[in-house]
């Protein structure tokens, strides 16, 4: 029987909506690996079976927190060219998931997408088509998108620092101290050159998305 099918037990005063929500908001503050049915429903106050009514298993319940991730992301705007269209789709992409780390490596494994996932998949690729790229070509731009976008995002949830200035104080502090010029002279010279110029590394996304569509467009050109 599916979780559609079971009666559904209003005693706990539970929804899906509210399982999934809970769902993320655990998965926000401590990962998705320590996830499990026990752990939600102790955050809801209800009994761990009780949610079996609203999800079958842990991954119809993955599929679910995915498809809320999907649906904060913005479609690529209509009525503008595809470069910003998908300037924008990204840059909100990437906001998303620093909001919910864990959900990088997830977003492309589920094999059944809710239909926020579906949605979202069909503007980006309605957005390619109708720029003019081929369908292998825009197989190509929406995986090299993709792949930068996750992997950028995967990058950032790891690194020690923040802002300019956090990076300036480990430079100076930390970094700095390990790279005595006369043995690593250009990583030396790299990070002191970086804290004079007020290195700033939340440029570094839209730097490396603007080659990424730039580098693209001929492609589009000659399909």
């Amino acid at each position: 029987m599916s979780a559609r099918e079971r009666p559904v037990s209003s005693d706990a005063g539970l929804s899906k909506p509210r399982v999934v929500a809970e769902a993320v908001r655990l998965a926000d503050r401590e990962g998705v690996d320590g996830l499990s049915m026990r752990r939600l429903a102790s955050a809801l106050g209800a009994g761990a079976m009780s949610l079996y009514h609203y999800v079958a298993n842990k991954d119809e319940l993955l599929d679910a927190m995915i498809d809320t991730v999907f649906d904060e992301i913005d479609f690529p705007p209509e009525g503008t060219d595809w470069q910003s269209a998908m300037r924008e789709r990204a840059v909100s992409a990437r906001q998303v998931l620093a909001r919910h780390p864990w959900a990088i490596g997830l977003m492309e494994s589920r094999t059944s997408p809710g239909p926020a996932n579906l949605r979202h998949h069909e503007a980006v690729t309605a957005c390619l088509r109708t720029a003019g790229f081929s369908v292998l070509m825009a197989t190509h731009a929406n995986w090299l998108l993709d792949s930068y976008v996750y992997g950028h995002a995967l990058q950032a949830a790891s690194l020690p620092f923040d802002t300019a200035d956090e990076l300036a104080d480990l430079a100076e502090d930390v970094y700095l101290p390990q790279l005595p010029p006369d043995e690593f002279p250009y990583l030396n010279e790299s990070a002191a050159g970086l804290v004079a110029a007020g290195y700033d590394p939340t440029e570094e996304f839209a730097f490396g998305l603007d080659l990424i569509l730039a580098a693209l467009e001929p492609l589009r050109a000659s399909a």
